[in-house]
């Protein structure tokens, strides 16, 4: 049942639920630079948490932190044409330092292969030097037209991984490797399952050979973009100049790849897992997994609750501010913390305190001398499950195969979601079915058996295709 009346039900307008959730929660409000967002501190630490958690995942398979100026040439964005081009409309540029134009005008960073190319071909030198697999955490300014808080902004926070190879073999395991590391991130920590494949020709990232991408679906059947993997081969390294001494001595051009993901994983965690009364966070994930709620004079055991969670590194807080237990009761629930223990005079006498589960608003009244890190610890897994297991189920929902042109239209103008349906490869197939309600492919799922026709011109396919209406 909707107690939040300041929160919109996502079932009446689901946009407006979603700024709503942005708001109440204060994740981000807009700012007075156009396009922009201030993350406020309760949407940073969410973002801090996925940036220690997928860096320890990069670190583990040998990459290295390193950070790139956030100015760009315009003589080095110019050395790669298909991105610069792919990204002309979206450049900002600074023309003039100080009172003084500039001699050549400077891009600020829509994203960084250009910078990572020059550094890469200064500093190389032998196979020996092989591979170099660095990661960069910065924001990028991209010139969007319409915006909405952390879905899309011209701002952003991000991380952008930056590799070179010796060999094309390594190079595409590490495009593959890096999509399965967001994969797992996506589906173990954020408890959001998702589809994984191939971009077509007209979505791939501008500059590759291929982009492989991690494709999420929110509540409303609306698919979300989620991370990238891009695989290069060798054309940045040849326009950059990016060569080094092979094992016979000659002078070989590298292979390259590169990864990102963004702040938009915030818009993904609302949109999958949020309700009406507020966030709703998975405990791997959540900066804070427990309140503490006291109810009159138990000071002690509250204190004793607080050091056995907080001493065995589950993150905990008392709320000991000046406000009334219902009103503690709804701000947890806003701010989507994962457990509230609810600790009363009353409930003491009677040798009880009470766990309240964020995530189906279930209680239990338990004996306050359980285990309490073990009870807690196990409450915290049935969560992160119980909401990877509704997000799969929803998502499973939502997914429809379709043979004729007119199933897809009926699902997207009724009940959008994931339409898998196979397409021939042609261009102008993939233009027919963005006419249907804004229908995009999202990938080419790999390996899938193909022996149907295409659903739009009805000649042989070749690629099993998933479309989707996107943000």
């Amino acid at each position: 049942m909707k107690k939040n009346e300041k929160i919109t039900s996502r079932d009446v307008d689901f946009a407006k639920w979603y700024t709503d959730i942005v708001n109440e929660a204060h994740l981000a409000c807009y700012s007075k630079v156009k396009g922009c967002i201030v993350i406020e501190p309760n949407g940073y630490a969410i973002w801090e948490r996925m940036q220690e958690e997928l860096d320890k995942m990069f670190k583990e398979t040998g990459h290295r932190n390193i950070y790139m100026p956030m100015l760009i040439p315009e003589n080095l964005m110019n050395k790669e044409q298909d991105l610069i081009n792919g990204f002309a409309p979206e450049v900002a540029w600074v023309t003039q330092g100080g009172s003084k134009k500039l001699d050549e005008r400077m891009c600020i960073r829509p994203t960084s292969e250009t910078l990572f190319s020059d550094y890469y071909s200064s500093v190389l030198k032998s196979y020996k030097d092989l591979p170099m697999k660095y990661n960069q955490w910065c924001s990028v300014l991209r010139w969007e037209k319409e915006t909405r808080p952390f879905l899309r902004s011209r701002e952003f926070l991000w991380q952008e991984g930056h590799t070179i190879h010796e060999t094309k073999k390594e190079a595409e395991k590490e495009t593959k490797d890096m999509l399965n590391i967001y994969k797992t991130f996506f589906e173990e920590y954020l408890a959001i399952p998702v589809v994984t494949g191939r971009k077509t020709e007209s979505e791939k990232f501008a500059g590759a050979e291929y982009t492989l991408t991690v494709e999420a679906l929110m509540y409303n059947g609306i698919s979300l973009q989620s991370a990238t993997s891009h695989f290069f081969g060798q054309k940045f390294s040849k326009a950059y100049d990016i060569k080094f001494a092979d094992r016979n001595n000659n002078l070989s051009y590298v292979y390259q790849t590169s990864w990102g993901s963004s702040t938009r994983m915030l818009g993904a965690l609302i949109m999958v897992h949020s309700d009406d009364n507020g966030l709703v966070l998975p405990p791997k994930i959540a900066p804070t997994k427990v309140v503490i709620i006291p109810i009159g004079d138990v000071k002690e055991e509250v204190e004793k609750i607080y050091e056995k969670l907080k001493t065995n590194n589950i993150s905990v807080i008392i709320d000991n501010s000046d406000k009334t237990p219902g009103f503690k009761f709804a701000e947890a629930e806003v701010l989507g913390i994962p457990i509230r223990i609810e600790v009363g005079e009353r409930d003491l006498k009677e040798n009880k305190i009470t766990f309240v589960r964020r995530d189906t608003n279930e209680k239990y009244t338990v004996d306050k001398d359980i285990d309490i890190l073990n009870y807690t610890s196990n409450l915290l897994e049935k969560i992160q499950t119980n909401l990877f297991n509704k997000a799969k189920a929803r998502l499973e929902s939502l997914t429809y195969e379709a043979h004729f042109l007119k199933e897809v239209e009926d699902i997207m103008n009724t009940k959008p979601g994931f339409v898998k349906a196979m397409w021939c490869g042609d261009p102008a197939c993939e233009l027919k079915m963005k006419e249907i309600n804004g229908a995009k492919s999202r990938c080419i799922l790999e390996n899938e058996k193909i022996d149907d026709k295409c659903i739009v011109c009805g000649k042989p396919a070749k690629d099993l295709v998933v479309w989707g209406i996107q943000y």
